[in-house]
C-alpha cells in the first residue's frame, strides 16, 4: 500500500489555507501520483452549500482530466467525507478515499453511514481512515475552539 502522510500533509495544507470555512482541505492523486486538483470548503466564501472540499478537489481533477471518471485516483481528505460527497465519490468512480479525521456526527464512508460500499452501488472504493487522524482532528478542534470564544 502507498504512503499516504504526504498527500494528507497537502490536504492539510489545502484545508489551512481556506479562510473563513470550516478547515477540510481534499486533493485527488493520479495513479502516477500527480496532484490532478485540490480544495477546500469554500460554503461560507461563495454562498454554496455544495463547496465542500472533496466537491471542489473532483471539480477540478475532472477538468484536468478532461472526464468525469477518476478511475485510478485517490481523494485524500482530512475529515471523513459527508454523504454527498460519499455520492459524488462513487458517481466520479474514484478508487480509493483515504481520510484523516472520523466525522462521528456526519461521516458517510464508515463512521454514521457507510455509502460507500453499500453492495447496491455498482462501485465501491477502497477506503483507509485515520492517515494523520490527530493533526486533522487539532486543525478542526482548533477553528471550532476559536469560534466559540
Amino acid at each position: 500500500m502507498p504512503e499516504f502522510g504526504p498527500w494528507m500533509r497537502r490536504a492539510l495544507e489545502v484545508a489551512a489555507s481556506g479562510g473563513p470555512d470550516v478547515p477540510v482541505g481534499a486533493v485527488v492523486v493520479s495513479a502516477a501520483g500527480v496532484v490532478l486538483g485540490s480544495g477546500a470548503n469554500e460554503r461560507e466564501l461563495t454562498g454554496d452549500p455544495t463547496a465542500h472540499a472533496e466537491i471542489l478537489a473532483l471539480r477540478r481533477a475532472a477538468a484536468a482530466v478532461g472526464s468525469w471518471r477518476l478511475t485510478g485516483c485517490t481523494l485524500v481528505v482530512t475529515l471523513e467525507p459527508c454523504t454527498m460527497c460519499a455520492g459524488a465519490l462513487v458517481l466520479a468512480r474514484v478508487d480509493r478515499i483515504v481520510y484523516g479525521a472520523e466525522d462521528p456526527k456526519a461521516g458517510a464512508v464508515g463512521s454514521l453511514w457507510d455509502v460507500v460500499r453499500d453492495r447496491r452501488l455498482n462501485h465501491r472504493p477502497e477506503v483507509i481512515g485515520g492517515v494523520l487522524a490527530e493533526e486533522c482532528g487539532a486543525l478542526l478542534r482548533s477553528f471550532f475552539a476559536a469560534h466559540r470564544d
